[in-house]
């Protein structure tokens, strides 16, 4: 049995959060050393990745990044192997949403920002964005003859319905 209790103020919470402000110039050095002290090199396509999801507020899958990223010249495959790269080290989260898509979010970025793994995603039914939730909480109560990761709370929440946008 879950509760849903919502922390945020009178905004609904399936209304688009307000993307970051973009990265400037001074926090291209921040990137590089976030990617330095993972243990990576610092690449224009790993900082194109990091930058991209550090400016994007819900999860993008790889083509999604591949589409925003194609003028920068990058292919496919150096944009996936980046972002297994960030994964791996922790820098980023890949989440299948039961669509079988991989989307990756920032999970530890610059200047202090960062994204709790623990937050529901909204999936909406008709158009298919997804918006992180990280203003609702649940509380999730095993019982005898659940799976032992609903007690330790090792579940994803996903709601599903139609957005704001599709209303």
């Amino acid at each position: 049995m879950s509760r849903l209790t919502d922390e945020t103020t009178s905004e609904s919470p399936l209304a688009k959060p307000k993307k970051p402000k973009k990265a400037d110039d001074r926090s291209v050095e921040a990137f590089q050393d976030l990617l330095r002290s993972s243990g990576l090199r610092s690449t224009a396509p790993r900082l194109a990745v990091l930058e991209h999801l550090h400016d994007t507020s819900e999860p993008s899958s790889h083509a999604e990044l591949f589409e925003a990223l194609a003028g920068k010249g990058f292919d496919r495959a150096t944009i996936y192997r980046n972002l297994m790269d960030l994964a791996e080290v922790g820098i980023v989260s890949r989440t299948d949403l039961g669509d079988h898509v991989w989307r990756f979010e920032l999970k530890k970025g610059v200047a202090g920002t960062s994204h709790s793994d623990e937050h529901p995603h909204f999936i909406c039914i008709q158009c298919g964005d997804v918006s992180c939730l990280p203003g609702l909480a649940f509380e999730v109560k095993g019982s005898k003859g659940v799976p032992k990761s609903v007690s330790k709370n090792k579940v994803a929440v996903q709601l599903k319905g139609v957005c704001d946008n599709c209303d």
